[in-house]
């Protein structure tokens, strides 16, 4: 039944829309055509043999508990793999196959909770190869079939949407609408706004108090579950194409002020109000992924991209770039479409812009591009751009209005 259960309090990522800005890019300001081509080739002699498989993939949700989840590598070996669950931290042990080539975890999983899985590897000229995926375990017998974010417990930034992700279309909106309850300490009004049969978030007018509260209220056939989570401190970062820097505002004060690179004017970054969804130390961009492709093979393949923060899902993130000459920051816009900091290879130097702006991110928090060239309006249900919405529209999405 599309209406049954009542939802657990698990936390899926979506995927959803999205037309353009994929991960990655940038390099020389100089001649950007000829650096273009030097900086794709770099890129193609360094990336390693290793093919690093993650199973199930990224995203899945109702994995079971027992066996399904596994680490593999082809052309290579695994170098370390780490699984932990997102809402408390907590490493799960694992096993190392002798020939170095797979991994499993001992034991079996919690249900209804979110993992996140990062992989490294080398090939036999030693050089590196990185996956990640992101998972969540299936939820008790008589939950609901939708999943929940944020997680209990958890605490985010000022932008975090209430988001439920149900497993089937809901034909009856108002019904199962109607029990779930957002409130917030702060007396601020949430209202649920349904993207489509099987997404439905809810927010207030403007981003959520900073130091607030907000319950979530989950009631079915007279069972109540409940979900808190705490809204941190109120940053904000806004990105400006035109003048290469990006400024992070934090609880109405600016603290620091980064070069960037954005998006090329072949890809133009997305204008508009985005969220950081997932943090990943390092992770493995591909332009096949994301549909981009030059002469027949993708536009970049860079297994090693550090401090990567997404931003949609459609691809793009905030990360770090150390294929790129220093003089790209603040001067010249090159990527695919991703906005890049300043880094090294294996992002090991805190001092490097990119390190520090992750370190003093969170999931939630905001980042704001302006003055790009892109033209395509930001969808809103792109990743948790939900912000981009205007509120009487996002009010008038509402099954209970």
């Amino acid at each position: 039944m599309a209406t049954a259960g009542v939802l657990g309090g698990v936390l899926a990522l979506t995927a959803l829309g999205g037309t353009s800005n994929a991960a990655t890019g940038g390099n020389d300001a100089g001649n950007q055509q000829k650096s273009q081509a030097r900086g794709d080739q770099t890129t193609a002699q360094d990336v390693s043999d290793a093919r690093i498989k993650i199973t199930p993939g990224q995203g899945a949700h109702g994995v079971g508990i027992n066996g399904p989840v596994k680490v593999t590598v082809s052309n290579g070996k695994l170098t370390k793999v780490t699984m932990t669950a997102v809402a408390t931290g907590a490493a799960i042990p694992g096993t190392l196959s002798a020939d170095g080539t797979s991994w499993k975890p001992k034991g079996p999983l919690e249900r209804a909770t979110r993992y996140q899985v990062a992989a490294e590897a080398q090939d036999a000229q030693g050089r590196s190869a990185t996956g990640n995926a992101t998972i969540t375990t299936v939820s008790p017998a008589n939950d609901f079939i939708g999943h929940l974010s944020p997680e209990d417990g958890s605490t985010v930034g000022v932008g975090m949407p209430v988001t439920v992700n149900f497993d089937k279309a809901i034909a009856d909106k108002a019904a199962v609408e109607s029990e779930i309850q957002v409130s917030t300490s702060s007396g601020q009004q949430v209202v649920g706004h349904w993207f489509n049969d099987a997404r439905l978030d809810f927010r207030p007018e403007s981003y959520w108090t900073p130091g607030s509260t907000v319950t979530v209220k989950l009631t079915r056939h007279g069972v109540q579950k409940t979900v808190t989570f705490k809204i941190g401190r109120s940053q904000i970062s806004t990105v400006d194409a035109r003048t290469k820097q990006m400024t992070v505002v934090r609880d109405g004060k600016t603290i620091r002020t980064i070069p960037i690179s954005s998006g090329s004017p072949e890809h133009p970054t997305y204008n508009g109000q985005m969220v950081i969804s997932e943090k990943f130390g390092q992770t493995h961009m591909n332009g096949a992924s994301v549909g981009l492709m030059k002469d027949g093979k993708p536009a970049y393949d860079i297994d090693d991209v550090p401090h990567a923060m997404r931003l949609t899902a459609s691809g793009t993130f905030i990360h770090g770039n150390y294929w790129g000459a220093d003089s790209v920051f603040g001067k010249a816009n090159t990527s695919h479409g991703c906005v890049g900091l300043n880094d090294v290879k294996g992002g090991g130097d805190g001092r490097q812009p990119a390190a520090w702006f992750f370190d003093n991110s969170m999931v939630g928090d905001v980042v704001i591009v302006k003055n790009s060239g892109d033209k395509t309006r930001l969808a809103p249900d792109n990743g948790l751009s939900d912000w981009n919405m205007p509120w009487n529209e996002w009010v008038s999405g509402s099954a209970s209005s």
